[in-house]
């Protein structure tokens, strides 16, 4: 069956990079992907950024068509409503990080009324601004739900510095998704981060008996937006 993933987060939260992990990772696995880049608030570290690596790998990418050209008024292409017809196994949806973001998801929603398989992950990052404190994530999940016209199906900690990232982060991070899932009865599906430190919380967590309830999943990245020197000496920005 066809499977929908749309991923909101605030600016900062690390949307993007799951997002193309997700994609990356179903395309490995042999599935035809399609990725949807519908962020149309911010035009830095977006997955459009990734076109070339995304082609090779053999997935197609929408995004709006001011992306990378300097253009301040962005312009969804109609052919976005492809997705929901054409014969992708996964469509994955990388939302913008507002509420303002979300309206461009609202406009799909007779689309995903009628779609079964859809899952629909909410990114925190509680080392930025918009999402450092519970009564905020609460705010942007209920403008996100409002404004995208649809709900929220589960919560991703990806609380991190970037490459200052330590055990710190993801463990603060799970104080406060902790927090939102219990507010919101949300299940938390995700605890996702880079090597060493996502391997170093697993341990802590399984030392300190942290509720595997507000973990989920710990699962590895790559870096995809914030490259270390290697990778940038390589590859590029």
């Amino acid at each position: 069956m066809k499977k929908y993933v749309v991923v909101i987060g605030n600016f900062g939260s690390g949307k993007t990079e799951l997002s193309l992990n997700l994609a990356f990772e179903e395309a490995r696995a042999g599935n035809k992907v399609t990725l949807v880049d519908l962020d149309i608030i911010n035009p830095y570290f977006r997955s459009t950024e990734r076109k070339n690596e995304l082609e090779e790998a053999g997935i197609k990418l929408f995004s709006p068509t001011y992306a990378m050209l300097g253009v301040e008024i962005p312009s969804l292409p109609a052919e976005i409503y492809s997705v929901f017809s054409n014969d992708s196994d996964v469509v994955i949806f990388d939302v913008g990080g507002d509420a303002a973001g979300a309206i461009a998801l609202g406009q799909y929603k007779r689309f995903f009324k009628d779609i079964d398989n859809i899952e629909v992950l909410y990114v925190i990052n509680a080392r930025r601004p918009f999402s450092c404190e519970l009564e905020l994530n609460l705010d942007m999940i209920g403008k996100v739900t409002e404004a995208g016209r649809i709900g929220i199906s589960a919560l991703v900690n990806n609380t991190n510095l970037s490459q200052e990232t330590s055990l710190a982060e993801l463990i603060d991070g799970y104080d406060m998704v902790k927090r939102v899932s219990e507010e919101t009865a949300l299940p938390v599906k995700y605890t996702i981060g880079c090597e060493p430190v996502i391997s170093q919380f697993k341990e802590y967590a399984e030392k300190e008996g942290l509720d595997p309830a507000f973990i989920g999943t710990i699962r590895p990245i790559e870096r995809y937006m914030h490259r270390d020197w290697e990778r940038y000496t390589e590859m590029g920005l």
